[in-house]
């Protein structure tokens, strides 16, 4: 993959032509970006703010995004996308919001670390961080590619090849009945404890039993990338597997942080819980992407965006007189449209194709 390199616009560049935008977006990945590109089509102002973070940087290429059957690496949807918005006067602001606020009468103020930005809607789409396994040597095969976070994804990529789970408990053994679907065995390995069936699992219990999972009773002490590519493991007991390929089962952390202080309703993973308009339970304040409780998915976060941006387009429709559209200026700068940065290769913390 490409070296990195500066993100496509400077920090702080906007000049602000109106006291109170339309929305202030969270997140420029794909639910950002195309929540951007549908409200600036409304002509709607709108300000984008890209801390750098979306998931979607590090898909080298997902094959499963409709519409693109040679397959389409993150970076460049991403680039495409910020094209689009361009196209439309979309503006940029990359840096991290640090807060957001209830404003006295309706609306919000954002927060960054040197200015302060006023908008009647807020949409968070913040998306979620991958937790990554800690295990001595598999960093070499983090950069090969070989540590996977997303069956869903790139499943079908690894038919029939010897894949490894590692993870504890019952999200790991889901995650390994789930993967059997596309090749057995699947080998379930713990990280801290062993993946033995249990006498309250009776599905995984059975998926043992008929061949589709094996279970170790021993957690992985290493791994080790091998001459011929494939992975080897070695486990605390001095079992050794070798395997073509790592699935990650530790599930994720929503960054669903800003909007805590407003009061959002959050499920007990603290997903943002929201109404079929990506509307959260604070008025105003909507939410789209991996942050909200779904299949985490490129075709679902753009369809939220689409979702949501329509919801606060008539949210403001109802809230604020709204001039017609041949006598409104562009309300903020053209945004730039050059291609994201490009990690060096696929990290565990960000490798699924969501």
């Amino acid at each position: 993959m490409n070296e990195p390199g500066p993100r496509s616009a400077s920090r702080n560049t906007i000049s602000w032509t109106t006291d109170l935008i339309d929305c202030l977006i969270v997140g420029a990945g794909p639910a950002g970006l195309t929540a951007a590109l549908y409200l600036r089509r409304f002509h709607r102002s709108v300000v984008l703010a890209d801390a750098g973070l979306s998931r979607a940087r590090y898909i080298e290429r997902s094959h499963n995004l409709p519409g693109f059957p040679d397959g389409m690496p993150g970076p460049e949807l991403l680039g495409r996308l910020r094209r689009q918005v361009a196209d439309v006067n979309g503006s940029l602001l990359e840096t991290e919001i640090t807060g957001i606020s209830a404003r006295p009468g309706g609306g919000f103020e954002v927060r960054t670390a040197d200015t302060s930005i006023e908008a009647r809607t807020v949409l968070i789409a913040t998306g979620v961080v991958d937790k990554a396994p800690i295990l001595p040597g598999l960093e070499e095969v983090v950069r090969r590619g070989l540590v996977r976070q997303c069956p869903i994804c790139d499943g079908h990529e690894h038919t029939g090849q010897r894949i490894a789970v590692l993870g504890d408990g019952p999200h790991a053994q889901r995650e390994a009945m789930f993967i059997s679907h596309f090749s057995r065995p699947v080998h379930l390995v713990g990280l801290a404890a062993p993946a033995l069936p249990s006498g309250d699992g009776e599905r995984f219990n059975a998926a043992v039993q008929d061949g589709r999972v094996k279970a170790y009773g021993s957690p992985v002490a290493q791994a080790c990338l091998q001459a011929d590519g494939s992975i080897g493991l070695e486990l605390r007991d001095g079992t050794a597997l070798c395997v073509d390929v790592i699935y990650a089962a530790l599930g994720c952390q929503p960054r669903s942080a800003l909007a805590q202080p407003l009061g959002a309703e959050q499920d007990e993973v603290g997903h943002l819980v929201v109404d079929p308009h990506c509307a959260t339970s604070v008025p105003g304040l909507y939410a789209a992407g991996d942050v909200v409780s779904a299949l985490d998915q490129l075709a679902v976060a753009m369809g939220h965006g689409a979702i949501a941006a329509t919801a606060i387009h008539r949210h403001c429709l109802e809230s604020a007189p709204h001039p017609e559209p041949a006598a409104r200026p562009a309300a903020l700068p053209r945004m730039a449209a050059a291609r994201p940065s490009v990690p060096q290769a696929a990290s565990v913390e960000s490798a699924s194709a969501r």
